[in-house]
């Protein structure tokens, strides 16, 4: 189900400055703002707060805006739930044009709905702007409060008054999300379907154009008595295939929502090769040592072309940097086995979280160099005395060790293996550190 939180909307006409309005109320490049018109297209949302307060904001598309993709009809629906879900809504206008006809007329819309209506004059840079924002007490509105979102003035009232305006008792302290959850994959896998699928409504725009999400988009939702946030991110593609400014900054947000996810889940289609791009984004998560699922979507196309086992066993030949992720196939678009994704990732996040006593960490020590010993470096020889776990999400162990630089890169590489294998995560990266000490050094470490 979806957040609990009380939700204000920003709307208008396409470039107006809600993106910019939104990043500054949020206080962080959440949104994309391009000069392009149209550039936001799902519902963009955040938690904000305010004091002993917090809310949901969500940015919305330009009202009345003609997609160049043919989404206007997906784009409408968007903002129109987006009204229906607020508590307060936010009307931005440019200072810059004055009243236009499409402000006239959304006035009107606003104006039918028995919420409150907060007019906000955007682009008032200087003294002379602000002379103009009078003229815009003719919507019916009240009077417009002067905004300049790139130089935070009037932002701090301005989150004041939505606060304000929200019905007494609705607002109120924000309750952190147990688990962050980024869906990160190529374009036209199913990601926004699968977003769709967990929230359990239509937060994302579907289509089979590619590139539909554009933005990394936060989506809160709560299951079980906790609450999640899925990260729906763009659909990623070569660098050197990206063409527009649109295209580079959504792949600098699906990186951003790699590294602040608790867990990842890499999405492929069936129906396709693994490519390049694929391996990267592996690689990606690997170097941030995040928790992955690798999410095999639109399974029911795959029905007697190959099995769950042979289609494993090729991910564990070409995407081999995450051999220790699980692996699932889902058909995202009917909702088969979208929960049992959702609990797994769950269950990763529980992994990542567990300590293990320092007696289990030097077991397992033990048995990994008993298995495979490092191998002698001219007449000299790797030598292990103990290890210990120092700190979680990722496991990070510190193994104490005679000297480092006896250890190559591929028995490190084995060692985290084993390690992981034999300890109470074996379905995650772990982070190893290896310590240089003389035998004399950890003795006395030991008795101290």
């Amino acid at each position: 189900m979806p957040s609990s939180l009380p939700c204000a909307a920003i709307v208008g006409r396409p470039n107006v400055g809600k993106s910019t309005l939104f990043n500054a109320l949020v206080g962080r490049r959440v949104a994309i703002v391009e000069a392009t018109p149209g550039v936001t297209r799902d519902r963009i949302n955040a938690t904000v707060e305010r004091g002993d307060a917090a809310f949901e904001l969500i940015d919305t598309g330009g009202i009345g805006i003609v997609d160049s993709d043919g989404l206007t009809a997906h784009v409408a629906r968007q903002i129109q739930t987006a009204l229906e879900l607020a508590d307060v809504v936010v009307f931005v206008v440019d200072s810059r044009d004055g009243i236009l006809p499409d402000d006239k007329a959304i006035a009107v819309r606003l104006r039918e709905m028995a919420k409150p209506i907060l007019l906000v004059a955007s682009k008032v840079e200087s003294a002379r702007t602000e002379g103009t924002v009078g003229e815009f007490g003719v919507l019916g509105l009240g009077p417009a409060s002067p905004v300049s979102a790139i130089h935070r003035r009037g932002i701090p009232e301005l989150l004041d008054a939505i606060v304000a305006a929200f019905p007494p008792g609705l607002a109120r302290p924000i309750v952190p999300a147990d688990m962050k959850l980024a869906i990160v994959g190529r374009r036209n896998v199913g990601k926004s379907t699968l977003v769709n699928a967990i929230a359990g409504e239509e937060r994302m725009i579907v289509s089979e154009i590619p590139g539909t999400t554009r933005d990394a988009v936060d989506v809160r939702f709560e299951k079980d008595g906790k609450t999640f946030i899925a990260i729906d991110t763009a659909g990623v593609r070569k660098e050197r295939q990206i063409k527009t400014s649109i295209e580079f900054y959504s792949l600098v947000r699906a990186r951003e929502s790699i590294a602040r996810a608790d867990v990842v889940f890499l999405m492929l289609d069936v129906t396709d090769d693994i490519v390049e791009m694929d391996k990267r984004l592996g690689n990606e998560i690997a170097d941030h040592v995040k928790p992955c699922v690798i999410v095999v979507n639109k399974w029911d196309l795959a029905k007697g072309k190959i099995t769950t086992g042979e289609y494993a066993e090729y991910l564990q030949k070409v995407l081999h940097v995450l051999d220790y992720a699980p692996v699932t196939f889902m058909t995202a678009m009917t909702g088969r086995r979208v929960m049992p994704t959702l609990e797994l990732a769950q269950q990763l996040f529980k992994q990542a979280h567990q300590r293990a006593s320092t007696a289990e960490v030097n077991r397992a020590l033990t048995q990994a160099v008993d298995a495979r010993s490092p191998r002698p470096k001219g007449s000299r020889i790797a030598k292990f005395y103990y290890g210990t776990q120092v700190g979680i999400a990722p496991p990070t162990l510190v193994l104490f060790v005679n000297d480092p630089a006896l250890l190559p890169a591929a028995y490190r590489r084995y060692l985290a293996n084993a390690m992981r294998a034999r300890l109470p995560f074996p379905e995650i990266p772990i982070r190893i550190h290896l310590r240089g000490r003389t035998e004399r050094e950890t003795a006395r470490g030991r008795e101290s």
